[in-house]
């Protein structure tokens, strides 16, 4: 059977982390966010983990950090049920193969092991993407792709189950960020490492596209006080390796709560 062409192209992914390193810490508010809401929902957690592993690129810079939790940059580099805890930090968004990852994250889990993921969701950077599209169709009769495609929410939960997961769960954290320019989110972005990683040649965006981005997303998402608006979607999901003493699941759409709720988690905004 013929494999899809990969979405991402990897060593490009690679080379955007090592650029961001040098600087992440003026860039990494996102990556900080996710990691503090999942250290609030393992202080929920009643049970106790022996063992873990962090999968996170720029992890070295995280406070708070467990000790019995080791650094991975791979889901793959983890043994088979080798672990009480899996911990996915924004990164499952830029995997070629998502429902694989999912798998090989529940098989490196022992019988009641918990996993959980962070990563940017659907509407992630929806007003760029928007801005870019029609700027550049206008400018130079077609546009490239320049913003990736996110997972979608309900999407994210469909493939937690079929990964295997017992009791998932999905939940999302909307931030919004103000911006003074298009350059200085795309410029966050770079800082970040989440430059476009989509596989194939990238056209250098030209000066008149890039100024008509900025008109467009002023008209259409500027703010009072003469900034730009940038959404980011954080996805959390969390899902356990079946054991016999977990409870059984609720029919579908019988939750009468969700993560939200249980971990008290509200969307803040933040300049840039």
């Amino acid at each position: 059977m013929t494999q899809p062409a990969p979405l991402f192209d990897s060593a490009r992914i690679g080379r955007y982390r090592a650029r961001a390193s040098k600087r992440y810490a003026d860039h990494s508010f996102l990556n900080e966010r996710a990691w503090e809401d999942v250290l609030n929902r393992l202080d929920s957690v009643t049970r106790s983990f022996e063992t873990g592993v962090l999968i996170n690129p720029f992890a070295s810079g995280l406070a708070g950090l467990p000790a019995f939790i080791e650094q991975q940059d791979a889901i793959p580099a983890v043994a088979p049920q080798s672990q009480d805890l899996v911990i996915s930090l924004m990164h499952l968004h830029l995997e070629n193969d998502l429902p694989g990852a999912l798998r090989t994250a529940l098989r490196s889990l022992r019988p009641d092991g918990l996993f959980l993921g962070a990563l940017f969701g659907e509407r992630t950077l929806h007003e760029l993407r928007a801005a870019l599209l029609q700027a550049e169709s206008e400018c130079c009769g077609g546009a490239q792709a320049r913003i990736i495609p996110f997972a979608e929410i309900k999407a994210l939960g469909g493939l937690m189950q079929r990964a295997g997961f017992a009791l998932p769960v999905v939940d999302v954290d909307r931030v919004t960020v103000r911006y003074g320019s298009v350059t200085a989110l795309m410029h966050d972005l770079r800082g970040m490492g989440q430059s476009n990683p989509l596989t194939g040649p990238v056209r250098p965006l030209r000066r008149d596209v890039l100024g008509r981005t900025e008109e467009i997303y002023r008209e259409r998402y500027g703010t009072k006080d003469g900034r730009l608006a940038a959404s980011f979607e954080i996805v959390h999901v969390c899902g356990w390796a079946p054991h016999e003493s977990q409870q059984k699941p609720l029919k579908p759409g019988s939750a009468q709560i969700s993560l939200h709720e249980v971990f008290g988690q509200s969307p803040k905004n933040k300049p840039r």
